[in-house]
């Protein structure tokens, strides 16, 4: 039943449904680094630049993450977002460009705040308020990494 549900996103892609979520979430297509086996990720995306064609995507379960891990050894094949699809580079945004990008997720979404500090503080694992200093706490431990076409 697990397995079922995280596939679930997937799917929307697969039936071409995702296009309805614009560039609000994305597919990573990624290679993995010791099977060399094809997995599918859904990623939120925390930030959308629509001239380069990048998303920023915060990783949630830090950088342990397997799809982390296969991105930064080469394993990314492909990324779909709304009607975006490309072959990935990626790169992993430094700690004042990541709060900055986290700081504009959070004031696009203000309306969900109290949902969202409670999410972040039980990924990053401490009580995260969205102050500053919190928020440089937090993109240490849990990286934030952008894709664009290659």
């Amino acid at each position: 039943m697990r397995a079922a549900a995280f596939r679930a996103p997937v799917l929307l892609f697969d039936i071409g449904a995702a296009r309805l979520l614009g560039h609000r979430f994305l597919l990573l297509t990624h290679r993995g680094r010791r099977t060399g086996l094809v997995h599918r990720t859904v990623l939120e995306v925390i930030g959308w630049d629509p001239l380069r064609r990048e998303a920023t995507v915060l990783v949630g379960f830090g950088p342990r993450a397997d799809w982390f891990r296969n991105l930064r050894r080469g394993g990314g094949l492909e990324v779909r977002a709304g009607d975006d699809r490309f072959v990935p580079v990626h790169r992993v945004l430094d700690v004042a460009e990541a709060a900055e990008a986290l700081a504009g997720y959070e004031r696009r979404n203000r309306m969900i705040t109290p949902v969202l500090r409670a999410i972040l503080s039980r990924l990053a694992g401490f009580d995260y308020d969205g102050t500053p200093e919190a928020r440089l706490r937090l993109v240490g431990e849990l990286p934030i990494v952008a894709v664009r076409p290659a």
